[in-house]
């Protein structure tokens, strides 16, 4: 995936915003940012509270397959 940033005229960066890919304007003026709106910053928050977002991470002893730690 590709990300496009471009910078307005007023030097504030614009980058696409994670959820909806619109453009973000990237400025302590936005309280959202990265994201456009207050709305994809919540769809975002509930994808990561409903555990549609994982991070890897590498089994630990209490994830043994037959329940047995070492």
């Amino acid at each position: 995936m590709s990300i496009h940033r471009t910078s307005p005229p007023d030097g504030a960066r614009q980058v696409p915003c994670p959820t909806c890919g619109q453009p973000s304007r990237f400025a302590p003026e936005n309280p959202w940012r990265p994201f456009c709106s207050e709305r994809c910053r919540s769809v975002d928050f509930g994808a990561w509270a409903s555990e549609r977002y994982r991070v890897a991470a590498p089994p630990g002893p209490d994830d043994a397959p037959d329940g047995s730690a070492h």
